[in-house]
Order: C-alpha cells, then sequence, then structure tokens
C-alpha cells in the first residue's frame, strides 16, 4: 500500500513539473511570437510580402503557443481543445516555414518575380493540410495524455496516426528546407565567385550582402530539428514501449517542443528590419538624455537597409 502511495505521488510529483515545463515555455514562445505579431501590426513599413509570410508563421505559432497553455488533462473539454488545436495551429507553423523557403529559391534560383501572385495559394496550401490533417487525426482517437501533454493518444492506431499527420509531415517539411537552403546558397556561392572572377565590385558587394543573410537561413531548418527531435523519440519510444515512460525524455519533449514559437520569433522576426523600426520609434519617443543608451542607434540609422529576405528586395520595393 506504501508502495502504491509513493509511486502515485511521484507520478503526481513529475506531472506537476511537466506542467510548469509547458507553460514556462509556452508563455515565453507566446510572448515572442506575440512581439512579431505586434510588430507587424504597429510598423507599416514591415508590410511587404517577405515580411507578411513571417507574420503568418509568428501568428500560428502564437496561437499554438497559447492552445497548449490552457489545455487541460483533467478535463476532456478542453484536453480536446488543446489536442486539437495545437495539432493545428502547429501544422501550420512549420508549413509556413516551407512557403518561406519556396519563396526563397523561386526568387533567387529561379528568378521569378511573381511570389506575391501566389500568396492565395499559400494560404490554401497551409490552412488545408492543416485541417485535413487535423481532421484524419481523428481516426482511432482515444485521448490519454503524457503528463499533461494532451498531444497523445493511448490507443495503437491513434498512436501510429498522430505520428503519420503530424511526424511524417514534419520531417517532410525539415527535409524540403534543408534542401531548399542549400540550393539558394549553393547558387549564390556560384554568383559570388563569378563576381570574383569578372571583378564587378557593385556586384559582388550584392552577393556578398546576400550571403551573410542566406548564411543564417541555412541554419533555419534546425529550429524544427531542436523543436521536435526529443518528441518524435519519445512517440517512437512511446509506441514501443507504452508501459514504460521516460521522463527526462518527456521534460525535453515537452519543453522543446513548447519553445517552437519562441525560436521561430527570434530567428526569422527579429531582423535589422524590425530592429531598425523599433529604433526609429524609440528615438523619437526617448528623452535626450535616455538616447545615449540606445546600441549603436545612430550607426544603425545610418547604415543601408539590409534585411534578413535580402533577395527578395525586389518584392518590397514599392
Amino acid at each position: 500500500m506504501a508502495v502504491g502511495v509513493r509511486v502515485a505521488g511521484s507520478i503526481i510529483g513529475r506531472d506537476r513539473v511537466l506542467t510548469a515545463v509547458i507553460a514556462g515555455a509556452s508563455s515565453l514562445s507566446f510572448v515572442g511570437s506575440g512581439f512579431i505579431v505586434l510588430c507587424y501590426v504597429l510598423f507599416k513599413e514591415l508590410r511587404k510580402f517577405s515580411y507578411k509570410l513571417v507574420f503568418y508563421l509568428a501568428l500560428s505559432d502564437m496561437l499554438c503557443s497559447f492552445f497548449t497553455m490552457i489545455g487541460d488533462p483533467a478535463t476532456g473539454f478542453y484536453c480536446y481543445t488543446q489536442g486539437y488545436s495545437t495539432h493545428f495551429f502547429c501544422v501550420a507553423s512549420f508549413l509556413w516555414t516551407t512557403t518561406i523557403a519556396f519563396t526563397l529559391h523561386r526568387t533567387v534560383v529561379r528568378h521569378k518575380t511573381d511570389v506575391e501572385d501566389l500568396e492565395a495559394m499559400f494560404h490554401l496550401y497551409v490552412w488545408g493540410t492543416s485541417l485535413v490533417l487535423t481532421v484524419i487525426r481523428s481516426i482511432g482517437n482515444n485521448h490519454g495524455h503524457l503528463g499533461t501533454w494532451c498531444w497523445a493518444q493511448s490507443s495503437r492506431t491513434g498512436k501510429a496516426v498522430h505520428f503519420i499527420t503530424f511526424y511524417m509531415p514534419l520531417w517532410g517539411a525539415i527535409l524540403y528546407n534543408g534542401f531548399t537552403y542549400l540550393q539558394v546558397i549553393r547558387m549564390l556561392n556560384n554568383a559570388t565567385r563569378m563576381a570574383v572572377g569578372i571583378s564587378d565590385r557593385a556586384y559582388q558587394s550584392d552577393a556578398r550582402a546576400d550571403m551573410k543573410a542566406l548564411n543564417r537561413w541555412g541554419y533555419y531548418p534546425l529550429i524544427l530539428i531542436g523543436s521536435w527531435a526529443f518528441g518524435t523519440i519519445s512517440r517512437i519510444h512511446d509506441f514501443i514501449e507504452p508501459g514504460h515512460k521516460i521522463f527526462w525524455l518527456s521534460v525535453l519533449d515537452v519543453g522543446m517542443a513548447s519553445l517552437m514559437g519562441l525560436f521561430n520569433s527570434i530567428a526569422y522576426g527579429l531582423n535589422s528590419s524590425v530592429r531598425r523600426a523599433i529604433y526609429e520609434r524609440l528615438d523619437l519617443f526617448w528623452p535626450e538624455k535616455l538616447r545615449r543608451w540606445l546600441p549603436n542607434n545612430s550607426r544603425f540609422r545610418n547604415q543601408e537597409q539590409e534585411g534578413e529576405l535580402v533577395s527578395l528586395r525586389s518584392l518590397d520595393q514599392p
């Protein structure tokens, strides 16, 4: 009897730890992605097609984080709300990263300038695919939870469907993004070598600026890998050995997945255009005494504008 009480107490303690991890990490993601959404709404100069895709990504992350925070496995309705809403918006999040990768590839590699005309198709692709996958996930549905994680399903069929409708598309998106960014970076590397060969200094400057930005974007598939690698391992382990839970793996699973919105907001959203817009507003309203505390404010203002989507600048021109 005493052993059973200790086991029950241990399970409750672990559930509380998982609840705290999810709440804390999701709150950070909600604040980070909400900040990007707020910047897009407040700063008119950011309302260009290249940053609009980042706005949709941040909006998906913000809603994904919100529904993760309000889920309650102890209550059936809220558990269903968390499970399906989080699934929908997290799928939408990683699908929006594929539209950004597609836009860069079409602009840089294929030299097309019509990507803005594809916005309606992007919405149909992202929201439509997210809805279809979320509906399919209801097959074999018998909700359980890992601690406080309403995504998990207790039936073997439900676990398999969950893996097929989320983790398989997720890793497909990771592979697509990685392959696409590799092609884009290779294209810009070739352009840089060509510029050096013909000694075109102006072209060299443009190509190097593009490479500086795109080298950062080449690491962005790692955000999805870092956010969901532990979750993937945890789902596979739970499918193979459903009766054996690994607590530290569950912590890493829910913690890293809940931080995806924060990672995306930093990597995709906090670019030089956003920082410039913020510094300009602060420069207008802050007292003269405090302006010197703004980091490199005057130098930042005088620099030539350089956003992370450098290669999409032709789309952003009025």
